[in-house]
């Protein structure tokens, strides 16, 4: 009875769809430190604003700030975040941080 072994059985996708998937998963694995920093990054250019003393109007529409950190946060995520997923998150707190910075006096006040 000893003399008899088995292998033990590997888990193994049923299609090839499911096996691309998977290999995706493991392809976009980060450190949670890197994940961190990106964040904190996120939210720091979210909060970027070059605010004006008196608003500008155009065409009777008045403009009290330019979001600068969105527009660089828009085009490095879009530049260097590889997980789509990623990106989303990525823009979605982007756009929320933004939106909420310029009812607070943070920014650059020209």
């Amino acid at each position: 009875m000893m003399g008899h072994m088995t292998r033990p059985k590997t888990k193994k996708p049923r299609t090839r769809r499911a096996a691309i998937t998977s290999q995706a998963k493991d392809k976009f694995v980060e450190a949670d430190s890197t994940y961190f920093l990106k964040l904190v990054i996120v939210i720091i250019l979210g909060t970027l604003w070059l605010k004006f003393k008196s608003p500008l109007t155009w065409s009777d529409i008045p403009f009290g700030g330019f979001p600068i950190g969105l527009l660089v946060g828009l085009a490095g995520i879009a530049l260097l975040e590889k997980n789509p997923i990623d990106r989303k998150i990525w823009y979605a707190v982007l756009v929320i941080v933004a939106i909420l910075s310029y009812f607070v006096p943070a920014g650059i006040v020209v």
